[in-house]
């Protein structure tokens, strides 16, 4: 061996051992050990040399990148020796659908590795970690790793969340606008009905928030929110309804059997709305549980019958008299007192037979 990078590290009658400094590719082969006795003995060992990889780089990515456009990220490694192997990762899970490609280097006997990721870029990506990571025997359990942020514009995504589910006449409600784009979108256009707002003095509008004040059935309809960057735009809706105060449903009510009739209503009532006592029950909400108020519903049964019976009794009464109505002659010989005679008496008699008139009576 001629060569100053070997050295001989000991030497005696029983072992002969040489060092290797700064290995390189051509030190790879045979070397034979010799004993130089009759005959000569000799013995052989090869020795491999690994290529270790370079430090891999990824190319192809151009920042910005636009939503639905597609990239190819290109990670590539030369020197390698046997073939590295190259991985990618997304947010350190591994994506397995590449592209591998190995070119072999014919006069240093190396490998040359490259690995090619090809997706669409979505909004999901924008701020991911993707890496490409080389493995060999020569790194040791410690692979190389090549990083890359991605970051993806895209139009907003709008959403309107409101403070108020159930909105009454009087109340208040906020209606915010979440905007989420890249670049960051600019000041949000709330509309009503496809026009500008028509109270600005209850309807005011804080950046994204739109507050609006005393409620009434005039507000109802629907509102649009609207936001835009660069890339585009895009906007929602929220349909408004406001309710009337107190509207509630009363419970079933059963006309009492005395009445001879069952009748189930279910009735829903606003603050304007009357109703008869003798109809409906209607429970104090401010009462306590387990306290209960008179059955407005059975005293009025109770009343209709007592009213049906006496009307009843009262025509049966009067039919009852109208049959047995009677004639009557009264004040016979009034007046006979005063006449002279019995003759003059007679003829002058209011209540005589002669010049009487029938007078009749009836009792109703």
């Amino acid at each position: 061996l001629r060569d100053n990078r070997i050295e001989l590290v000991r030497a005696s009658w029983h072992e002969l051992s040489i060092s290797v400094s700064d290995v390189s590719l051509s030190d790879e082969g045979q070397y034979t050990c010799s004993l130089f006795t009759m005959p000569v003995k000799t013995s052989k060992a090869f020795l491999t040399v690994l290529g270790v990889p370079e430090k891999p780089q990824i190319t192809g990515f151009t920042s910005p990148v636009m939503e639905g456009e597609r990239m190819q990220l290109t990670c590539k490694t030369s020197g390698s020796k046997p073939a590295a192997d190259i991985r990618w990762f997304k947010n350190d899970k591994e994506v397995k659908d590449v592209k591998y490609l190995k070119e072999e280097d014919a006069i240093r006997k190396t490998f040359t590795v490259s690995s090619t990721l090809d997706f669409l870029a979505d909004r999901s990506d924008d701020g991911a970690v993707v890496s490409c990571r080389v493995d060999h025997e020569s790194l040791n359990s410690t692979p190389q790793i090549a990083m890359q942020v991605l970051e993806i514009h895209y139009t907003p995504l709008v959403k309107i969340i409101s403070s108020n589910s159930w909105p009454e006449e009087g109340q208040s409600i906020i209606l915010t606008c979440e905007s989420k784009g890249k670049p960051v979108p600019e000041p949000v256009l709330w509309t009503k009905d496809g026009g500008e707002l028509p109270d600005p003095e209850r309807m005011v509008v804080n950046g994204r928030v739109l507050s609006i004040s005393f409620l009434n059935k005039t507000d109802n309809g629907t509102y649009r929110c609207e936001a835009k960057n660069p890339i585009g735009r895009n906007s929602t809706e929220y349909v408004l309804i406001v309710h009337d105060v107190f509207n509630t449903l009363l419970p079933t009510t059963v006309i009492p059997s005395l009445t001879t009739a069952t009748v189930t209503t279910n009735v829903a009532l606003t603050a304007s709305t009357t109703t008869s006592a003798t109809a409906t029950s209607i429970r104090d909400p401010n009462a306590l549980a387990g306290q209960t108020g008179p059955d407005h519903a059975l005293i009025g049964g109770i009343v209709a019958v007592v009213v049906f019976v006496t009307l009843c009794s009262i025509i049966l009464l009067g039919r009852y008299l109208a049959r047995h109505k009677g004639t009557y002659l009264t004040n016979e010989a009034k007046g006979a007192e005063d006449a002279p005679d019995a003759d003059t008496a007679i003829i002058n008699a209011e209540g005589s037979q002669v010049n009487a008139e029938e007078k009749k009576e009836y009792f109703i």
